[in-house]
């Protein structure tokens, strides 16, 4: 309930400072595990990327966020889940891979850190999708945030990763390579990436 509270107020404060487009938001699948997987330049992408998706969206968040005595309640109920700094733990994957298992909605940005440059990917998000099987959702944020400038969201077809199934995390590079290449087209055409 908290969740689809904030996520009504986000959207009337992006209507005002951000005006929010999305394109293809019909591209994720409506039950099941699902990946979304984007681009990360601000550390208001987690919110972009997530406020005008029907599902809840999970994220992991800085462990440094969950001590505050009122923001921490509130971060854990917005769906987030804690991620020590400098390393992903053996629990937060355990709990990212539930929530894939279990039909949830995870948002990832496989650059790890904001990056708009390099282009330099972490397998993360390649590792999850070929260990839970949840369906991988490449998502394109264009745009910069200065206020009243139009952001928009574009999310591309489910990526059929089939042929990387049975080698399992040995494939992780190749999947990187291929969500990060979706994800860089749809920044390019500002189109859905098709499968």
């Amino acid at each position: 309930m908290i969740y689809v509270i904030c996520r009504g107020l986000l959207r009337m404060i992006y209507a005002v400072l951000f005006p929010l487009k999305v394109v293809g938001v019909d591209n994720i699948p409506s039950e099941g595990g699902v990946l979304l997987c984007g681009n990360h330049t601000s550390n208001l992408d987690p919110v972009t990327m997530g406020i005008k998706v029907k599902r809840k969206v999970n994220y992991m968040a800085k462990a440094e966020l969950f001590k505050a005595p009122v923001l921490g309640p509130l971060v854990r109920q917005l769906g987030a889940f804690p991620v020590k700094r400098g390393g992903v733990s053996k629990e937060s994957i355990k709990t990212a891979l539930n929530l894939l298992r279990n039909g949830q909605v995870m948002g990832i940005f496989p650059e790890g850190t904001r990056n708009s440059d390099s282009g330099i990917a972490k397998k993360g998000a390649a590792t999850f999708a070929l260990r839970s099987g949840a369906a991988v959702v490449p998502a394109a944020i264009i745009g910069h945030y200065k206020p009243f400038r139009r952001m928009v969201v574009v999310y591309g077809a489910p990526i059929n990763l089939s042929e990387y199934a049975a080698s399992g995390s040995d494939s992780a590079e190749a999947v990187t390579d291929l969500i990060m290449a979706r994800i860089r087209e749809m920044l390019e055409t500002g189109k859905p990436s098709s499968n």
